[in-house]
């Protein structure tokens, strides 16, 4: 459905829209071309009625994303007040994209990845993934990797990937045991895997599924009390058109399975 410079992007039957990042040679680093498709990308799948679950991919067997392609990257004001953050417009949730994304994620996931990872709803790892910052080995400050990842794992666990840099890689089954990976599965197996959850969401009513991803996800920047009384607000506005949306003469309840 669209090829893009640096991506793909097709739409399969089930609704599941798949975004494949599609600079192998240079281990899927994102360079201003890629920023850019990803803005355009976002603002296309939100108005996309059909897309209702997202899967993130890449193509080659080294790495998922290794973060900025420094020998293509630069800065669009050399004043650094003016310097635009590239997550505004590769994340997800800084677009308003509430419909859910499944990140799978194969060999290195390091640096930049993170704007991606920080706000995947889940994320399937093949036994060989590996994760880590590499900021502060190259002298540069690790800031919004981290601090999206403290939102999502333990404190002291998102410190020590930023500190340790790339002397130390998280394998997958590390990630798995400390919260940033939901699922560990054989390579062979990481992008089947991936759709086929996304295809169980997607099949679920979609004013349900995003109104749970955007009641969730804006929580975490507001206290307790406040995101509450908004959670109640979602539920009295979502609920009526989910509710709808489920055909309950024809409802078939899919096979459970334990994980």
């Amino acid at each position: 459905m669209g090829k893009f410079e640096t991506l793909d992007y097709a739409v399969d039957p089930d609704g599941v829209g798949i975004i494949t990042l599609d600079r192998p040679e240079a281990l899927n680093s994102f360079n201003p071309s890629m920023v850019a498709e990803f803005g355009q990308l976002w603002a296309r799948i939100r108005l996309e009625d059909e897309v209702r679950a997202l899967v993130l991919q890449a193509n080659g067997e080294r790495a998922f994303c290794t973060g900025v392609d420094v020998k293509q990257w630069r800065e669009n004001s050399d004043n650094p007040w003016y310097q635009d953050d590239p997550g505004v417009h590769l994340s997800p949730k800084q677009n308003r994209v509430w419909k859910p994304l499944i990140c799978a994620v194969q060999g290195m996931a390091a640096g930049g990845a993170f704007y991606w990872l920080n706000e995947a709803d889940l994320i399937v790892a093949a036994e060989d993934a590996t994760f880590f910052d590499p900021h502060v080995s190259y002298g540069m400050t690790a800031a919004l990797e981290p601090i999206g990842l403290t939102r999502l794992i333990p404190l002291r666990e998102a410190i020590r990937i930023a500190l340790m840099g790339i002397d130390e890689r998280v394998s997958a089954a590390t990630a798995q045991r400390i919260g940033l990976v939901s699922e560990v599965v054989p390579a062979a197996e990481l992008r089947a895997r991936a759709h086929e959850l996304a295809a169980r969401i997607a099949a679920k009513p979609p004013a349900a599924v995003q109104g749970t991803v955007r009641a969730i996800w804006e929580s975490l920047d507001v206290g307790r009390k406040t995101a509450l009384e908004r959670g109640l607000a979602y539920t009295q506005l979502g609920n009526p058109i989910g509710m709808e949306e489920v055909d309950r003469e024809n409802f078939e309840r899919p096979p459970s399975v334990t994980r």
